[in-house]
């Protein structure tokens, strides 16, 4: 890769801006220019407004010409500017991010209403009972921290293999004044809240709503995936085995381990997988309601299982 040169005394931060998405341009980098802006924001430590206003008369400062030069560096090799911002919205609000963790993205969000959807049909909001959830593979928490921020009353434990994941998450848990209403624990999947499970504080938790956004990439696919994914996000949140489904198949099977079938259940999943993991769902018969439901994009992304009665 060629050395990103900047002088910032020559230029404005309009300059600064055009010349780097012109760099990052060159390198592959898709949408260059709203990449650059990201990085100016981030950088020079200001608004958008404030950026907009300033930046056809301003010089660029000449003490952040170091950190420009660095960021723009990254961005060209391919990293994702929510790693060196160390920040992704999700569900209108703020989330730090850090390679130890997936970058929450927007179809997740449609996840989070139609579990919220689901549980207040189930559990009004104004009524006496509430729900105790399960976000299994939290990664940043985005998920769960969304949900204990959308209805404080909810009881809400999730889990992650990976402590430094676990370790952002309960960070964003905090950041969103949500640290006091949510247990996190490591473990694989369902493990750490099977009844009897050593060393866990959420053993043999009732749960009443599980919702994962767990592995789906097929180990095969992940050469191909584009560099940001493939190069810079951990491994570990995204190989899903030989065809994608192992985490949803030996979810599946850890739930006679739980002291009770969740009522609501809802995955992500990637390409060609939904109606799978929904059959899968239907083959275990603990639901009145098993339905598929699309992306952005029309891609059929989100399962959600829903038993409408209390008992089985």
């Amino acid at each position: 890769m060629s050395e990103f040169e900047f002088f910032a005394p020559s230029y404005t931060i309009r300059e600064a801006c055009l010349q780097a998405s012109s760099f990052l341009a060159g390198h592959g980098v898709e949408e260059s220019r709203s990449n650059a802006e990201l990085l100016l924001l981030h950088v020079l430590e200001v608004e958008r407004s404030v950026l907009l206003r300033d930046w056809s008369f301003e010089q660029f400062p000449q003490e952040k010409a170091e950190a420009w030069v660095q960021a723009v560096s990254r961005k060209a090799a391919g990293e994702p500017v929510q790693y060196i911002i160390g920040e992704q919205w999700f569900y209108g609000r703020p989330f730090t991010v850090t390679p130890a963790v997936l970058i929450p993205r927007p179809e997740t969000e449609l996840l989070v209403e139609a579990v919220l959807e689901a549980a207040d049909r189930l559990w009004p909001p104004e009524g006496d009972t509430v729900p105790t959830v399960l976000d299994v593979g939290t990664g940043s928490g985005a998920i769960a921290v969304t949900l204990a921020a959308q209805r404080p009353r909810w009881r809400v434990s999730a889990s992650d293999l990976s402590p430094d994941a676990l370790e952002v998450a309960r960070m964003n848990a905090a950041r969103q004044e949500a640290a006091g209403r949510i247990a996190f624990v490591q473990g694989d999947l369902l493990a750490p809240f099977a009844v009897g499970a050593e060393g866990s504080a959420s053993a043999g938790l009732a749960a009443d709503v599980l919702v994962s956004n767990p592995p789906y990439i097929p180990a095969d696919d992940l050469p191909g995936l584009q560099r940001e994914v493939r190069d810079f996000e951990p491994r570990l949140a995204l190989d899903g085995g030989a065809d994608g489904l192992d985490p949803y198949r030996r979810m599946v099977e850890q739930l006679p381990a739980l002291r009770q079938v969740p009522r609501i259940v809802g995955f992500e999943l990637g390409m060609g997988q939904a109606r799978d993991v929904a059959a899968l769902l239907e083959q275990y018969g603990a639901w009145d309601e098993v339905r598929i439901i699309t992306d952005y994009a029309g891609i059929e992304r989100h399962v959600l299982a829903i038993r409408h009665a209390d008992q089985l």
